[in-house]
C-alpha cells in the first residue's frame, strides 16, 4: 500500500482518502476515482482507461517524474494514448482525443 500511495500520489499527482488505512483507501484527482486494496479484493495486472484534455503535458511530467512508461503516446482511432505501470503490475491507458 506505501509503495502504491507514493506511486499515486507522489508521481501521479493523486491526493489520499484521509480515512485510509494500510489494507483499504481510495485515492482522486478530482475527476477520476481508485480504491486501493490488499488480500484478496486487491489482485495486479489489470488495466484502467483514464481520460485526459491532453496527454502530451502529462507525459513530460511523467517522464521528467520517472514514472515507468509502458508506451509513450501513440495515435490510435480511439484516442492519443500512452501506458504507464503502477507498482502492482497494473496498466493506466492515459488518453485524449486522437490526433488528425
Amino acid at each position: 500500500m506505501e509503495a502504491s500511495l507514493r506511486f499515486y500520489v507522489n508521481l501521479l499527482g493523486f491526493s489520499a482518502a484521509e480515512w485510509g488505512n494500510s489494507d483499504f483507501t481510495s485515492i482522486t484527482n478530482g475527476q477520476t476515482c481508485f480504491y486501493l486494496c490488499r488480500g484478496s479484493q486487491g489482485r495486479g495486472g489489470s488495466w484502467v482507461w483514464i481520460g485526459v484534455d491532453d496527454v502530451i503535458p502529462l507525459y513530460e511530467a511523467y517522464k521528467t517524474l520517472g514514472v515507468p512508461i509502458l508506451m509513450p503516446p501513440t495515435n490510435f482511432p480511439w484516442a492519443l494514448e500512452m501506458r504507464v505501470v503502477d507498482p502492482d503490475g497494473n496498466v493506466l491507458r492515459i488518453g485524449s482525443e486522437p490526433t488528425a
